[in-house]
């Protein structure tokens, strides 16, 4: 006799009161793995629209920089940049890209008139302060030193810069200026080679007649003044070069019979 199996019915609980039937489970549909699309992070977002926002400023406020730019250089307006000395730059020179080719030359040594003014008087203070330890008074030692703090930014201030301008804008006003300054520069390095006591108090410039007199004294503080009796000599002659080639440009160019109508203008 076979052995009957009491659990051979599929489905029945043997436990339940009833031998009740199991429910099957219900079957999983095929593909359930299903791709979970993941969110770009919020701040990231956030930050990229930030820069969006700074790039589009900052292109905006170049177009309206250019357009600044673009109005003043058709006004005529120069933006001077201050590029010299290299070191330290205190001020705007560019004779090369600014001035036309055949004033360069001219400016350039009108430039050298400039700095040679600034070594003649350098120069005097070196031998007016040799002079003072040999005894000859503190007061020409503080002349001395007003000469070269006050002289030089004056003489750019006057007539370098107005020449600058002048041959770069071809302006007949600022070449006037320029003249009546520049004579006034050629008269002080004429008076300062010679240096009468009825200008200046008693040795505080290396003129002739002071040399003569420290000579006496000290044979040293004499050569000092002496050759800064030859630096302002010096610089006297290329002055009365530069003026002179300044004035045949502005003859021969015309600018005499143009500032003269527009001091006819500017009167009527």
């Amino acid at each position: 006799m076979a052995d009957s199996n009491p659990f051979a019915d599929d489905g029945v609980n043997p436990f339940a009161p009833g031998g009740a039937r199991l429910s099957p489970l219900p079957h999983e549909p095929a593909g359930y793995a299903q791709t979970v699309d993941v969110p770009l992070d919020n701040d990231m977002k956030k930050k990229q629209r930030e820069l969006q926002a700074k790039e589009a400023e900052l292109k905006k406020r170049e177009q309206e920089l250019k357009r600044r730019e673009d109005a003043i250089a058709r006004a005529g307006v120069v933006i001077e940049e201050k590029n010299w000395p290299p070191l330290f730059p205190i001020i705007h020179h560019d004779i090369a890209n600014e001035i036309p080719v055949h004033l360069q030359k001219t400016l350039y040594v009108a430039f050298t008139t400039w700095l040679g003014l600034a070594f003649c008087l350098l120069w005097n203070f070196v031998a007016v302060t040799l002079a003072w330890t040999q005894g000859e008074g503190v007061t020409i030692w503080l002349l001395s030193i007003i000469y070269l703090i006050s002289f030089v930014p004056l003489a750019y201030v006057s007539w370098y810069r107005p020449l600058y301008r002048a041959m770069r804008n071809d302006s007949a006003l600022k070449f006037g200026w320029f003249f009546l300054s520049y004579l006034f520069h050629i008269g002080f390095c004429i008076v300062a080679a010679v240096a009468p006591p009825i200008f200046f108090k008693g040795k505080s410039l290396t003129g002739i007649l002071p040399a003569l007199e420290v000579l006496i004294n000290s044979a040293l503080v004499g050569i000092f003044y002496f050759i800064g009796f030859g630096f302002f000599c010096i610089e006297t002659l290329i002055s009365i070069w530069v003026i002179q080639q300044v004035y045949s440009y502005f003859r021969g160019s015309g600018k005499s019979a143009q500032m003269k109508r527009d001091a006819m203008l500017a009167t009527m």
